[in-house]
């Protein structure tokens, strides 16, 4: 895992704490994840502060008051992002989620031109986060990452995972239909990138950016000396 101790830009956090009711932008797409390239700004989302804040406590796992606060970027069609999910995530979970010392948030940052069925996948586990079920769906598509990548429509594939977690179909068509949930995934992807994030995984810790999948070794040292210093 590659440290960059820059602190992150602050339109990440701004964005990013307001629940991206405020981003007045949309993401251009860049061609590979590592490659810095200029961010195209677009037409600005309508705000939808309340919804949005849902949204946003919808995809966040641990306690409120956690003192540490970490914001997984990621990718659903990525490998490397199904293999913290898979390897490092479980544990986070177990030694700092649970036991009250971090909270975990999930940011959007599918890279449309390496995953052409990222997108789409964001906005089902988007979709779902307006029903409740944002997890169960982040699991599954995870766990199922290689049977739907691949797919030329995945929409089909996708409508079946929405059922395993009991979504409203109709629901869902309305929210896919709305346009809404594209432009909170763009501008999340934009603050991200402005931020300094360029590939997936990464990871925004208490202003530090931590770039790359690590098992929880790596992680340890820099959490646990993190909670020992907020503990002063």
């Amino acid at each position: 895992m590659q440290l960059n101790r820059a602190v992150v830009a602050g339109a990440v956090a701004a964005v990013v704490l307001a629940g991206l009711a405020t981003a007045g932008f949309v993401a251009s797409r860049r061609g590979v994840s590592t490659t810095p390239g200029a961010a195209r700004a677009q037409g600005a989302p309508a705000s939808q502060g309340g919804q949005d804040d849902l949204l946003l406590a919808a995809r966040t796992r641990g306690d409120s008051n956690a003192p540490i606060v970490i914001y997984e970027v990621s990718d659903f069609q990525c490998p490397f992002c199904r293999q913290f999910w898979a390897e490092t995530l479980p544990h986070l979970e177990s030694e700092y989620i649970r036991t009250g010392k971090a909270r975990l948030t999930f940011i959007n940052f599918p890279i449309a031109q390496l995953h052409p069925n990222a997108q789409a996948a964001h906005v089902l586990a988007m979709c779902g986060a307006e029903q409740g079920k944002f997890w169960g769906l982040h699991d599954l598509l995870y766990s199922h990452q290689r049977d739907w990548a691949g797919l030329g429509d995945p929409q089909p594939y996708f409508r079946g995972l929405a059922d395993s977690v009991g979504l409203s179909q109709d629901r869902l068509t309305r929210c896919v239909a709305d346009g809404h949930i594209r432009q909170l995934i763009a501008a999340e992807e934009q603050a991200a990138y402005q931020g300094g994030v360029k590939s997936t995984p990464s990871f925004i810790v208490q202003g530090v950016l931590l770039a790359g999948t690590a098992p929880i070794e790596a992680f340890r040292p820099i959490l646990d000396s993190m909670y020992r210093a907020r503990l002063r």
